[in-house]
């Protein structure tokens, strides 16, 4: 066998060829691209036999994703993504002083592959679908957190400026709030804004009550408040103006790719499986089935797929002490998505709510009890898509509910 370590960069791959020994056979610095892997084949098939088995050679990268990765799967190639952090760990065996250079770190791959594949994870075979899937899930809830941030800039250059939008409005990226703090940024223009402008505004949005609502939006404009220089205010007003412009566009194009992360997710065929489960909307859905992939052989059990979702707790025991903490070296979006999950289910699942009270009755805190909960919704989910069945709540929550002690 071969084992190959892979330092990539933006432009670069620095790579190290090792036999089963440990020796080195051959190192060099690749370029990115086409060149670069038909460069890599042709180093690999040197020492290679002309009958061996691709999968004889094994490739050690810091990444799973990208055009260099693909080809190298596609090869034949038992490709290993390394956490850059086990990595660094492996490292610290050669040298104590901290010294570091891509040569170095191509061998350290090398080795790490060599001596450690068993205890590492393969790249995941998932399909042609689910990667687009995890595209554009992922691009989408991209777009989703840095709404969140302008919008929270939104409500702080309010809050310097025009406190009274923040008192007056419930939801700053809605689409008749950007429409009036696009008409009236300051508060002098918003003191003019008559009861049939807002409720024009109102109106576009589709928004009920629309008299009520009016007169209480012009009550809180017309409020007193403390005065702010007049240059200050219009400078604010301009940063407000290009603040709600912005998250506008991004309402459009969150709901435009929304579309598409809809589109895709349902043509995979464990579409319906997922959407059974209780919580689960087709965004949600989309986002689970990216972060976990389908490769069937990929999680040999639920535990498996529970260790990499985060939700399960570690357990670290020395003599007499024993501590369990929560899990947070973990797939951040893959977290993110259970725990709400876990929180809707709340409502579409009477046991998953009788799990959860039990917990918070012993005493564990709101956010604890919903991390255990959705480790018991990912073993749920593990069962049902190992046996291509969809969820059933009588199957998956008996009469009498049982803790789990450990959690």
């Amino acid at each position: 066998m071969l084992f190959v370590g892979d330092d990539w960069a933006e432009d670069h791959h620095d790579v190290e060829v090792q036999d089963e020994t440990g020796r080195r056979l051959v190192k060099a610095r690749l370029p990115e691209g086409l060149a670069g892997v038909t460069r890599l084949h042709e180093l690999v098939g040197a020492y290679l036999d002309e009958d061996a088995d691709p999968t004889e050679v094994v490739v050690g990268i810091e990444t799973d994703r990208g055009p260099w990765v693909s080809a190298l799967v596609a090869a034949g190639y038992q490709v290993i993504a390394v956490n850059p952090m086990a990595a660094a760990r492996f490292r610290e065996r050669y040298s104590t002083s901290g010294a570091k250079s891509d040569a170095g770190d191509a061998h350290a791959l090398a080795d790490m592959v060599r001596i450690d594949r068993h205890q590492l994870r393969a790249v995941a075979g998932d399909s042609d679908l689910t990667e687009a899937v995890k595209i554009v899930a992922r691009s989408h809830q991209t777009l989703v957190w840095d709404r969140t941030r302008q919008v929270q800039r939104l409500r702080a250059t309010l809050i310097e400026s025009f406190p009274a939008a923040v008192a007056v409005f419930e939801d700053l990226d809605a689409a008749d709030s950007l429409e009036l703090l696009a008409k009236a940024p300051t508060p002098a223009l918003a003191r003019r804004l008559t009861i049939a402008q807002i409720s024009a505004v109102l109106k576009r949005a589709r928004r009920r009550d629309i008299a009520e609502k009016s007169r209480k939006i012009r009550a809180g404009f017309q409020a007193a408040q403390l005065p702010v220089r007049p240059l200050t205010a219009a400078a604010h007003g301009a940063v407000v103006r290009a603040q709600t412009t912005l998250i506008a566009t991004l309402n459009t194009e969150i709901g435009l790719l929304g579309e598409q992360v809809d589109a895709h997710f349902g043509q995979h065929p464990d579409a319906e499986i997922l959407l059974s489960q209780p919580g689960l909307g087709p965004i949600l859905a989309a986002r689970v089935l990216a972060e976990f992939g389908d490769d069937p052989t990929r999680y040999t059990h639920a535990k498996a797929r529970k260790n990499y979702a985060g939700t399960s707790p570690i357990t670290r025991a020395s003599g007499k002490k024993t501590v369990v903490t929560a899990r947070y070296a973990r797939n951040d979006r893959l977290a993110t998505a259970l725990h709400q999950q876990a929180f809707s289910s709340l409502k579409a699942s009477p046991g998953a709510r009788a799990y959860y009270d039990q917990l918070r009755a012993r005493g564990t805190g709101h956010h604890a009890a919903l991390r255990q909960l959705a480790n018991r919704l990912v073993g749920i989910l593990h069962g049902c898509l190992k046996t291509h069945t969809p969820y059933r709540e009588a199957t998956a929550w008996p009469h009498t509910v049982t803790l789990d002690t450990a959690a």
